[in-house]
């Protein structure tokens, strides 16, 4: 199955996504997590494209897309849905299945928020949405930077940046650290080094603050929606951990839950298993409306 590699330009912005599968199949959105991209899904595509309309978009300052000076652009996860929800409707997605990792729950939650009828199911592969998940010995440093923004802690946070940061966020948890590909970390750890993207990172580390208060209004379109829902959890993460999967059954009794051997990047080391998982659960789930 070919991997399509497109542009699009949306509020004048260019972002990258990878597009696989037929038009005219139900469609599966990819969102993907920090420091990465929609490179994380460049095998996961190719697995689910025979059935699915998949469509991975890269975040603006992410990735193959623009990457304007945070002195140019104003970047919140708002600001992320935002352009994500601009690069579907222009391509003609109305109706959609989401998948959400670390970063890619906040802007995930936001489209849902923003368009409760468009979301079909939810895929969450630790991607949290509930207080509960978060490891206080990864957070501490971000809730520091939210309450003051100092020398001291921007220099705790930039740590986040490294690529030593960036390596142990792979291998973490994994049962055998030699099925993940170096190629991962120092990929991303690339792309968050180019001039000004530091800044970047720092303005959404900053807005991450935002997203907590968001829950309540997530858990109730939960409970109202009733959402199918996979939570597929790599459960030797240490930034979010079992914990934050397990509380979707709070709002959704119904929900899928599956802690898996593996870490925050759990597609490194379990696809073939994340996979049969995700298509068990969107072969079950209500079948979408017809694209208008």
């Amino acid at each position: 199955m070919n991997v399509h590699h497109r542009y699009a330009v949306v509020e004048g912005h260019r972002l990258f996504y990878r597009e696989a599968g037929p038009a005219d199949a139900p469609v599966l959105v990819l969102l993907h997590g920090f420091p990465t991209s929609s490179f994380m899904f460049r095998d996961l595509i190719p697995a689910l494209a025979d059935r699915y309309h998949v469509i991975a978009p890269d975040y603006l300052g992410f990735g193959l897309s623009d990457a304007p000076s945070a002195d140019e652009f104003d970047y919140t996860f708002d600001a992320l849905a935002g352009l994500t929800e601009g690069l579907l409707s222009q391509l003609g997605v109305t109706r959609y299945a989401v998948y959400v990792q670390d970063y890619g729950a906040p802007v995930g939650w936001r489209l849902a928020l923003n368009r409760p009828d468009a979301i079909t199911a939810i895929i969450t592969q630790n991607g949290n949405g509930y207080e509960a998940g978060f490891v206080p010995s990864f957070w501490e440093t971000v809730w520091a930077y939210h309450r003051e923004q100092t020398q001291e802690t921007e220099t705790a946070i930039r740590q986040a940046l490294t690529l030593d940061a960036i390596k142990w966020q792979y291998l973490t948890g994994v049962p055998d650290e030699t099925v993940v590909s170096p190629d991962t970390w120092h990929h991303d750890f690339a792309l968050v080094s180019r001039p000004g993207n530091d800044r970047v990172q720092l303005a959404l580390f900053l807005d991450y603050a935002t997203n907590p208060p968001l829950y309540p209004r997530l858990h109730e379109y939960l409970r109202a929606r009733q959402t199918p829902l996979l939570a597929v959890w790599g459960k030797g993460d240490e930034i979010f951990g079992p914990a934050g999967a397990r509380a979707f059954a709070d709002d959704l009794p119904d929900a899928r839950i599956h802690l898996l051997e593996g870490g925050h990047f759990l597609l490194e080391s379990a696809l073939d298993e994340v996979t049969a998982l995700i298509r068990t659960f969107l072969a079950d789930a209500p079948a979408p409306a017809p694209q208008a």
